[in-house]
């Protein structure tokens, strides 16, 4: 039977779901989740952003995007990091017919990280490693972790002596002049718009307020953003996701080349983070020099490093090394079953 691709809309989402648990996944099947994520509009990306590979009415794949632009120099293109990829089992090429499908509609795709099975069908695909990405940790109450803890095991008590030494070692949250403010209306993420991401020495993924918007209104987890302000003027911002046990910074950014100044920024994320009465810990990524050595000043740790992987159009010039990338930039900025992944 002949095979047919089209945008998914909301009339989909029961069988998109069964679809993700033949495929063996763990689909988070919340409605507005899956509204938000799929066909919630927004305005710095007004086309579809979720496919369905169909024969007659069975759907068998499913492939999403989270959209973005990447830049340097003075190119920019778009480029989109798929999410939640699967096809039914025994559809042999289904998943790769919408991936390509997919990779039609950009002039490239992204993957930071994936499934073993994913990493090893990529490079088959036209996906190149650009380098990795990584993981970073600083411990705010390592008791929370032993509270959060649903299966108790032997490894416990040394992972929270590590988190406990982490805790004393780490600077306290003071932000070498920078103080953060929680933007809380609209008008307000216009104070951000001069401080947005540019790219340098690095390929960027850009920002933008319409992004912001969209990012605020996640229903999977609660996402907070903050101006942050040296000597009364807006230098940078951060923005934060609340997991179980977990702070996450998803993204952030500051208008200088100065650690010291990025340290401000980090600290002053730390400092919100304190407040969250359910956090055992603090995350983000770092892909770039600048933001790894402010990390490394505030006291947190690399934990682990991440392939990132880029498949530009056919003839199309790839991004320069490195390229910079945040949690915001794939599903990693809101992804939980509802547990703790604690990284300490």
């Amino acid at each position: 039977m002949k095979r047919d691709i089209r945008p998914s809309t909301p009339a989909d989402a029961p069988a998109i779901v069964d679809l993700f648990t033949q495929a063996g996944l763990q689909p988070n099947a919340d409605p507005q989740a899956l509204h938000w994520k799929y066909w919630q509009e927004r305005a710095d990306w007004p086309g579809p952003r979720s496919y369905v590979l169909t024969t007659g009415t069975d759907l068998i794949a499913h492939g999403a995007f989270v959209p973005g632009t990447l830049a340097w120099g003075a190119r920019r293109e778009t480029t989109g990091h798929v999410i939640d990829w699967a096809a039914r089992p025994g559809e042999f090429g289904a998943g790769t017919m919408i991936m390509k499908h997919i990779g039609q509609q950009l002039d490239s795709l992204l993957a930071i990280g994936g499934s073993a099975d994913t990493l090893r069908i990529l490079p088959h695909i036209g996906f190149r490693a650009l380098g990795t990405v990584t993981g970073y940790v600083r411990p705010l109450f390592p008791v929370r972790s032993l509270h959060r803890a649903e299966k108790p095991t032997w490894r416990l008590l040394p992972r929270f002596v590590r988190s406990a030494a982490w805790k004393l070692s780490a600077p306290a949250p003071a932000g070498h002049g920078w103080q953060a403010h929680r933007l809380l209306r609209a008008e307000d993420l216009d104070k951000l718009a001069s401080v947005f991401p540019v790219p340098s020495s690095a390929a960027t993924l850009l920002r933008g307020i319409d992004l912001f918007r969209y990012v605020l209104a996640c229903p999977i987890l609660p996402m907070q953003l903050f101006a942050v302000e040296n000597a009364g003027r807006v230098g940078g911002y951060f923005l934060l996701a609340s997991a179980p046990a977990q702070v996450r910074i998803v993204d952030c950014w500051v208008d200088s080349t100065r650690t010291t100044d990025w340290s401000g920024m980090i600290l002053c994320a730390v400092q919100e983070a304190l407040t969250d009465p359910q956090a055992a810990e603090v995350v983000t990524w770092a892909s770039d020099p600048l933001l790894a050595a402010a990390l490394t000043a505030s006291g947190f740790h690399a934990r682990h490093e991440i392939l990132v992987q880029l498949r530009s159009a056919a003839g199309a010039q790839f991004a320069p090394l490195p390229l910079r990338v945040q949690m915001l930039d794939n599903d990693a900025a809101y992804l939980s079953d509802g547990h703790p992944q604690l990284w300490a």
